[in-house]
């Protein structure tokens, strides 16, 4: 899997940063977060395929996540798209997809599979602001992940979840994660078995027995070392600390989280819906991600490397991100 941030900048786009969006790449299929406006020319210029995209997860409806939307979904119906594409989002896409369609401007001619993610699937989820640090979920009273996640996409190898951050308005993180990989294959087992070189190893990468020319049956667990987890990656931007973010950031490879200020901001970040840097690296630290990629910079940080050190001071392994600049995970 990789990572390309396609828009950094919060708000508004600057001479170096777009605004928000983030590819995240398998193998055979990419998926977008959040499409803000300007993302289908990052797309082009990651060089990455729109027949391919697979699913579009807008985290919120506020125009610098959601502008780019009804340009790129027009452009792949020009493009003579066939595969069907999974869009998820909050409440109100469907309104707005059905406006802009009344109005001549989306055009959309292949399958869409349109999920809006209302606050009502999360049952007894909470998107309530935690404070990180100085006392853990369960003695604050917040939920610490009880209820479950909604799903919004699967495929044979990938799955994607969302649930609730805090933010001005009602927001969603995601988190995809590859499914559970099989054991690596042993070559030298392979041959003192007497197993043929070619499609045999092949099936039996895929988790197929197969037959050998003397009769003998010859089981995957025979030359596969054990399961491997997949890779997970989480996005939780536009959210004050909460609940929701840390759960999504479970053990993750990658935590996408944003990081609009720096700490002498902090009541404008509260009272505005976001997260400082310092405050990204203590829900990376609690939810024990091995890596975190900040992004999401106010505008007012032409050089973002403040947010960095403060991040790195607390979560030594964080990265500053850039626009289209490749991350393998």
């Amino acid at each position: 899997m990789r990572i390309i941030p396609l828009g950094t900048s919060s708000g508004k786009p600057t001479l170096t940063r777009n605004v928000s969006g983030v590819a995240v790449v398998g193998e055979g299929e990419w998926w977008l977060l959040d499409c803000g406006e300007g993302t289908q020319m990052q797309i082009a210029r990651a060089r990455l395929s729109f027949h391919r995209l697979a699913g579009i997860f807008i985290t919120h409806l506020h125009g610098d996540h959601f502008n780019g939307l009804a340009g790129l979904l027009s452009t792949m119906g020009l493009d003579e798209r066939e595969r069907e594409l999974t869009l998820a989002g909050p409440p109100g896409i469907r309104d707005y997809l059905e406006a802009v369609e009344r109005l001549k401007i989306l055009y959309v001619n292949y399958p869409l599979d349109l999920r809006e993610v209302s606050p009502t699937a999360f049952a007894d989820e909470r998107a309530e602001a935690v404070e990180i640090g100085s006392r853990s979920l369960n003695e604050t009273g917040h939920n610490t992940g009880g209820s479950k996640p909604v799903v919004v996409y699967e495929s044979a190898k990938y799955t994607v979840i969302t649930r609730p951050l805090h933010h001005r308005i009602f927001a969603l993180g995601y988190r995809i994660e590859e499914r559970t990989r099989p054991g690596r294959f042993n070559v030298e087992r392979a041959r003192a078995l007497g197993i043929p070189e070619g499609p045999l190893y092949g099936r039996l990468q895929s988790g197929a027995d197969v037959e050998l020319a003397d009769g003998r049956i010859i089981h995957p667990a025979e030359v596969l070392g054990p399961p491997r987890p997949g890779k997970a990656v989480a996005y939780c931007t536009d959210t004050r600390p909460c609940a929701g973010a840390i759960e999504l950031a479970r053990h993750v490879d990658w935590l996408i989280h944003e990081a609009t200020f720096t700490q002498d901001l902090t009541e404008e970040a509260n009272a505005y819906g976001h997260s400082t840097a310092a405050q990204a690296a203590q829900i990376a630290r609690e939810a024990g991600a091995r890596r975190l990629l900040i992004t999401h910079f106010s505008p007012r940080y032409s050089d973002p490397t403040p947010l960095l050190e403060e991040a790195r001071a607390i979560f030594p392994d964080t990265t500053l991100s850039e626009d289209l600049r490749e991350i393998e995970v």
